[in-house]
């Protein structure tokens, strides 16, 4: 069976986006599955750190559309998961470097050998995000449960909807503090289903462990680990219930305000 393609976006920059990606792809490979991440934000590429393989880099994506390499010479092999590789972007070049008929070549030479073709997309709606959603089969938003990542990802769902083909969109939610939404602080996850509609498939709890693993480019542990697992599992099919998450919403909370008047 053909490998799935699945690009992770958000239409804002600093949801974690590219941290996702990472997390995803190794929690993936943990499950034994055969995992290529490629990271499609030419000219300002990250995911080689938050996966630890900066200094490994030889060849890029560019390269390999250009001709001077192969794909296989421009794949670096995670160490630590034998299954996961990564092509990195070009740091040197601009995303008018690759376009969307080059990403859907490179993706369907990959379709065959690998399970989950993982694509992290440029921030913005320009033309880096025209590249990184061409090839996907499916597309994960990210967003922080803040009224203006929201907004943004609500506007990125529009895009996909005109897209020339229909692509699945499905939900992650990143960051979320339960003290705050119990506080009406911060929206909710059903306040973000029900801004977006789109269906959930992950949830992400705020953890400090995010941010030292995405420095030390290894996998996150701790409760943001375990959600990143659920999320790979739930993409590979299993029904995995979500863990206990704060559906007090701020939007109840002002309905029940009004309604008390």
């Amino acid at each position: 069976m053909s490998g799935r393609v699945i690009t992770v976006t958000s239409g804002k920059g600093g949801v974690g986006k590219t941290t996702t990606t990472a997390n995803l792809a190794m929690a993936l490979a943990s499950l034994e599955k055969r995992i290529i991440a490629i990271d499609a934000d030419i000219g300002l590429r990250n995911l080689d750190l938050v996966m630890g393989l900066e200094n490994r880099i030889v060849y890029d994506l560019v390269d390999v559309v250009e001709g001077r390499c192969t794909l296989r010479q421009a794949m670096v092999k995670h160490k630590g998961y034998p299954y996961l590789y990564l092509i990195p972007a070009s740091q040197t070049r601009d995303k008018t470097a690759i376009t969307p008929q080059n990403m859907r070549a490179v993706a369907m030479e990959l379709k065959d050998s690998y399970d989950f073709i993982l694509v992290d997309s440029p921030a913005g709606i320009e033309w880096g995000f025209k590249n990184a959603i061409a090839p996907a089969d499916e597309v994960l938003i990210v967003t922080n449960p803040d009224v203006s990542a929201v907004r943004d990802a609500d506007r990125i769902i529009g895009l996909i909807e005109t897209h020339d083909v229909p692509i699945p969109v499905r939900l992650v939610i990143n960051r979320l503090k339960s003290g705050m939404v119990r506080k009406g602080e911060m929206l909710s996850v059903d306040d973000i289903i029900g801004l977006l509609s789109i269906r959930l498939v992950g949830v992400i709890p705020e953890d400090e462990n995010v941010l030292r693993s995405s420095n030390q480019g290894v996998a996150v542990a701790g409760p943001a680990g375990q959600a990143f697992l659920n999320l790979a599992r739930r993409l590979d099919g299993e029904q995995v219930p979500f863990q206990s998450l704060e559906i007090t919403s701020l939007m109840d909370r002002f309905r029940r305000l009004f309604n008390n008047r």
